[in-house]
């Protein structure tokens, strides 16, 4: 209420001011200082109340005078028939004022001009460009390891400047698993469908489920060739792509190259050849899955996540922690250190709400 002193307050909230300062009257209180509470002067009370019952809000009955800056209905018609004539139809207010001022002529301003033809729906894709479409955010929910994958392509220097290698790249999103590599010279579908392929071979994917595998990628070129999605659909793997320009639809496969890139190994004068780009990145994948305690998944290792070795580890963990508490419990000023993980991992994300819509038709 503060400074407005009522001016803005909704009837309702008027009715319940004004009961709160008559029950406090009522118990010994002075008028002023209970208005004061609610940010109100006794005056505006007065003004509100006869014989200390709110009286009926009149302002929705008061007619108001029309402001005297408003456009007239012929001036309103001539607008919405000059934005629509044959000259100025796929032009917007900002060169149809321009145009009519080199005329001579002034109809109402620019900004009246965009008011008037947005109240008629009008001022929307006045060319010949299209309607924006809205892409769908794409989400996938995955509980246990090969139900989600998501894939990339990122390029690897060459110790020649200009040249590159091409890593060819799948990582399972429940795990962070990296389930199949494959370094190249190019960037061909063919090497796409013989990743696929060797990844489903190495994971005994079975290729008729009631829910198949989602392989997620962006929108390159490789990812969407026509015998690559063929291959997909003969291993019952189902596609999903990211919105176009939309580097945060992929984040697994993008934070898994930036690991990589940032390693202090990482060779930033480039590699010689392919056997060495191939070599290096070997080594790197087999650190990841094997050596590299992941922080997504609560410092252990893709591998462990992925064939179901972290509930051991998780319980250790707890015992080891629950031990050192009891025997040093001024240590602690609260609970141990939290080492559950997820039960999901989503690729975008969702509210709990669809989360749980979700799972129960997975459990259904």
């Amino acid at each position: 209420m503060g400074g407005a002193q009522g001016r803005l307050i909704s009837y309702s909230d008027r009715i319940k001011a004004v009961k709160l300062i008559n029950e406090a009257t009522e118990n010994g209180s002075r008028l002023e200082p209970a208005c004061k509470e609610l940010g109100i002067c006794s005056r505006t009370y007065q003004r509100w109340t006869e014989n200390g019952s709110v009286k009926k809000d009149q302002r929705p009955l008061v007619e108001r005078k029309a402001p005297k800056n408003k456009l007239t209905e012929s001036e309103r018609k001539e607008i919405i028939k000059v934005a629509n004539s044959k000259e100025y139809a796929d032009l917007p207010p900002s060169k149809i004022v321009p145009k009519l001022a080199d005329k001579g002529k002034y109809i109402a301003s620019e900004s009246t001009f965009y008011r008037v033809l947005k109240e008629e729906k009008l001022n929307a894709h006045r060319s010949k460009s299209k309607k924006p479409v809205k892409r769908e955010i794409p989400t996938h929910i995955a509980t246990k390891p090969n139900q989600v994958w998501t894939w990339d392509i990122t390029w690897l220097n060459a110790s020649i400047k200009g040249e590159h290698f091409k890593l060819y790249l799948i990582i399972d999103m429940f795990s962070r698993l990296i389930v199949a590599h494959e370094v190249w010279e190019t960037e061909n579908a063919e090497y796409s469908k013989r990743l696929i392929r060797k990844a489903t071979l190495s994971q005994n994917i079975a290729t008729k489920t009631d829910q198949p595998l989602v392989l997620h990628s962006d929108n390159g070129s490789p990812m969407k060739a026509a015998t690559f999605m063929v291959t997909l659909e003969k291993l019952g793997v189902q596609s999903s792509f990211s919105r176009p320009r939309v580097s945060n639809d992929n984040p697994y496969s993008e934070s898994l190259f930036k690991t990589m890139k940032y390693r202090p190994i990482y060779p930033n004068k480039g590699f010689k050849n392919l056997t060495e780009a191939r070599e290096w990145t070997s080594k790197f994948v087999h650190w990841y899955n094997h050596v590299h305690l992941h922080s997504g998944i609560n410092f252990i290792t893709p591998y462990q996540r992925h064939y179901g070795l972290d509930i051991d580890i998780m319980q250790k963990r707890i015992e080891t922690y629950q031990e050192a508490k009891a025997t040093h419990p001024e240590r602690w000023s609260g609970e141990i250190r939290d080492w559950s993980l997820p039960e999901y991992v989503t690729l975008n994300p969702m509210e709990e709400d669809e989360v749980k819509k979700y799972l129960n038709q997975q459990d259904s």
